[in-house]
């Protein structure tokens, strides 16, 4: 079909907006035909996105370009419509919709107060278009727009739905990501008047012998430093994650879920997509800085989690600790590491989804989060306490489940770094990485323990706790089982992943 192959892509990124359009025209109180287009926008998108995986050609190596579309678009600053997807954006998108379909169905009979399922749909599927074409993107001004898109329907997702502080993580949420991005737009300027000829394509900066590289070292430094600062503070890398415990507590039971399953990846996508292919030489000069953050991330998000006693802003911790492992994979340079970093942004994303999405239930039961005041889970609601525990093995690395197979590789990939990188300063960080499971398994296991055992506290001891609606098996099933599938086959992403990692690690095998 040669029409899908080229519109492909445009449906899977707007296909959302047109159900924003269609809720956008029902009147506020028809709430089950708002929520029924929602669902079927969601499906609709991740229909075209399973689609593309079966006109997928495996035949052909994964780093070349499918479903291409490239029109003008801004033609006064040569900034076209360029999209297409490759084995590094492909699990991304799809993680994208899942997820998104995922929450519409949490969402039927959780929606948060003020209740008003018209305006809280319409944000998801802003976040969708977002989301989806960030992934997409092949031009830096596109790649901006997409990027951006998903920061006003966040904000308003917090500040309006959240907790008592809501306000101010909304605030500084918006804050925090528009510095980083005001930095980033800065060095996608000066890569446009860098470049000869001046453009804004993805592919043409990131090629061998593009004017990029014969720059000096210190100009590509500088032009890196910006897009770091943009992607850094998205991920959110240490020190720059004190929005994210804030935003997270406070956030809805689905905004959470978004956020940490999607949006923060959308900063580790940056620096594999953009940063690293375009400008190889100031990436090896910051892989010790990027390397030394990462393992400081892990050990301070641990330390963290430890130090909390609500369930949510534990949750929001140990993202800083995990992103922390992806963060190292990325910056050893290598294919490995790469690999091992894309897994463990899809690992992430599903396993720190299905925890936000548990914290959120158990909060609706027993009306609050503290640690101190819950327990006995797995006696009041047996099958919500086993789902909370297999989450909680994920998150912490268990082998056969496929957090294991996003902290392991990235750990070991810090044992040979790329060429023109300091093995010894590596290999410390390896140690020290492999410190963090250890406190990871702590604070972790100290969680489920304080949640799922002993006796329900007095005040709950007699109240009638709900344990999983069908809503929630619906939303959840999904996720549980691509934990256990990738944990046990991690060769079906890796497969797809490999040759276009490749491609970026090319540049850093020959010495950058």
């Amino acid at each position: 079909m040669d029409w899908f192959d080229s519109w492909a892509i445009t449906l899977a990124v707007f296909l959302p907006l047109a159900g924003v359009v269609a809720i956008g025209v029902l009147p506020r109180t028809s709430e089950a035909a708002i929520k029924a287009t929602a669902l079927l926008a969601t499906v609709a998108t991740f229909a075209v996105g399973i689609a593309m995986v079966l006109e997928w050609n495996f035949d052909v190596a994964a780093d070349a370009p499918r479903f291409e579309l490239n029109k003008s678009w801004i033609s006064v600053i040569s900034s076209n419509y360029h999209v297409f997807l490759d084995g590094i954006s492909l699990p991304l998108l799809l993680l994208s919709m899942l997820v998104s379909v995922l929450c519409v169905i949490y969402s039927w009979d959780h929606f948060p107060e003020p209740h008003n399922p018209k305006a809280f749909l319409i944000l998801l599927l802003v976040l969708e278009t977002g989301m989806n074409g960030t992934f997409v993107a092949q031009d830096l001004i596109l790649f901006f727009v997409f990027f951006e898109l998903v920061l006003l329907p966040m904000y308003f997702m917090i500040g309006v739905w959240g907790g008592p502080n809501r306000q101010y993580a909304a605030i500084k949420f918006f804050l925090f990501t528009l510095f980083g991005s005001a930095l980033m737009i800065l060095s996608f300027l000066a890569l446009f008047f860098q470049s000869d000829p001046s453009t804004f394509d993805i592919p043409e900066l990131a090629a061998v012998n593009s004017s990029i590289r014969a720059l000096p070292l210190t100009t590509q430094s500088l032009m890196f430093a910006g897009l770091f600062m943009g992607f850094a503070i998205k991920v959110p890398m240490f020190p720059f994650h004190t929005w994210l415990p804030d935003a997270h507590t406070e956030a809805p039971t689905v905004g959470s879920v978004i956020l940490a399953a999607v949006l923060l990846k959308l900063g580790t996508y940056g620096f594999v997509r953009i940063a690293l292919p375009i400008l190889p030489e100031a990436a090896v000069k910051w892989a010790p800085v990027i390397g030394a953050l990462a393992v400081i991330g892990i050990i301070y998000g641990a330390l963290g989690c430890l130090a909390q006693r609500d369930l949510k802003r534990l949750i929001a911790f140990s993202s800083v600790a995990h992103m922390g492992f992806v963060m190292l994979g990325i910056a050893t340079l290598t294919d490995f590491g790469i690999n091992a970093a894309i897994f463990g942004m899809v690992a992430h994303g599903l396993i720190t989804g299905m925890l936000f999405f548990l914290a959120g239930s158990i909060q609706e039961r027993f009306h609050t989060r503290e640690l101190a005041r819950l327990g006995g889970l797995l006696k009041q609601a047996p099958y919500l306490g086993w789902i909370l525990g297999f989450c909680a093995f994920a998150s912490l690395g268990l082998p056969g489940l496929a957090g294991f197979w996003g902290e392991f590789p990235a750990i070991l990939s810090a044992y040979n770094p790329a060429p023109g990188l300091n093995q010894g300063l590596f290999r410390g960080f390896m140690v020290v990485a492999a410190l963090g499971t250890v406190f990871a398994a702590g604070y972790l296991l100290w969680m489920y323990q304080r949640t799922a055992f002993g006796l329900p506290p007095e005040e709950f001891a007699d109240a009638h706790i709900h344990d999983v609606h069908t809503p929630e098996w619906i939303a959840w099933v999904p996720m549980l089982a691509l934990i256990l599938i990738l944990g046990v086959f991690p060769g079906l992403l890796f497969g797809i992943t490999d040759d276009a990692v490749q491609l970026v690690a090319s540049a850093f095998r020959a010495g950058g």
